[in-house]
């Protein structure tokens, strides 16, 4: 039996889109590419600091959202928090920063925001967990989280990060009942991480590891993207869809599983030239394409 006969659904796709123009101008960019979902910063991801938005801001982001119909809408986190910090003072700034991304992302009224688990450098891996656990905690104390979703991505496991087993996932998500919580599945970190979805058995494999840990339905986006790193070498290198080591029929069966459809497919593929980029649009486009 074939994926097309066990869903007709056809998944939505898009890229993460810069923000030079203004957090607006990029649901723009992903309608007038041809883009149902898209991803986004919120702010500078290099900086701790970021500039507060203003009720302008907001109101536009909001309207630009209606007129384009663009969604879901996902923020990814800034790249300098880590949840799972042992040092104290880097484990503080992660967690007001962290806080202050829920904040922005409740305030522009977006479906998900992804964050990295992080890493347990200076402390065992299941300390780790737990402080990342604490941390989505603290951080979202007090707050009314809507219709926002975290979701913790997978990682290659480069260096101590955790999250590199969707284990670390289930454990983090049963430590916080209280945090509305799901699963980014990237596609190279899973590669690179000691999963081989080459062949079709690999795929199903993992789709059965995700069922029992964190669950399928709970995977609300996932960032598809090629591999430039080998197989289980535990290094996060994204490239362009077909050239890397997953492989063109390797990825197309990912876009194709009936159990990911109802996520919000995701490019994080280089943008060393712009080209490549709208070529791996209409490559993902191509493959769910054939569902319909």
């Amino acid at each position: 039996m074939t994926n097309r006969q066990y869903t007709q659904k056809r998944p939505r796709v898009g890229f993460h889109a810069p923000i030079k123009g203004g957090l607006s101008e990029a649901l723009i960019v992903a309608k007038e590419t041809g883009c149902d979902t898209v991803q986004i910063f919120s702010r500078n991801p290099r900086g701790w600091m970021a500039k507060p938005l203003t009720e302008a801001d907001i109101a536009l982001f909001r309207k630009t959202r209606r007129l384009t119909k663009i969604k879901p809408v996902v923020i990814h986190c800034n790249y300098l928090v880590n949840l799972a910090a042992a040092d104290q003072l880097m484990l503080e700034k992660s967690r007001a920063s962290f806080r202050e991304e829920v904040e922005r992302a409740l305030l522009l009224g977006v479906e998900y925001l992804v964050v990295h688990p992080g890493s347990s450098r200076g402390s065992c891996e299941a300390d780790g967990i737990l402080t990342c656990s604490e941390s989505l905690k603290v951080a979202c104390r007090g707050l009314t989280m809507g219709k926002l979703r975290i979701l913790l991505e997978n990682t290659a496991g480069q260096g101590e990060c955790i999250g590199h087993r969707f284990e670390h996932l289930r454990q983090i998500m049963d430590a916080c009942p209280g945090v509305p919580l799901g699963v980014c599945f990237d596609t190279a970190h899973a590669f690179t991480a000691g999963y081989d979805i080459r062949e079709e058995e690999g795929l199903q494999a993992l789709m059965q590891k995700l069922e029992s840990t964190v669950k399928t339905k709970n995977v609300r986006a996932i960032h598809f993207n090629d591999s430039r790193a080998v197989y289980n070498s535990r290094v996060d290198r994204h490239w362009h869809i077909g050239e890397g080591h997953i492989g063109r029929e390797a990825l197309r069966r990912v876009a194709q599983h009936p159990r990911l459809a109802h996520a919000a497919f995701i490019l994080e593929t280089p943008y060393d030239d712009p080209r490549a980029d709208l070529q791996n649009l209409n490559t993902l486009k191509a493959f769910v394409g054939e569902l319909t």
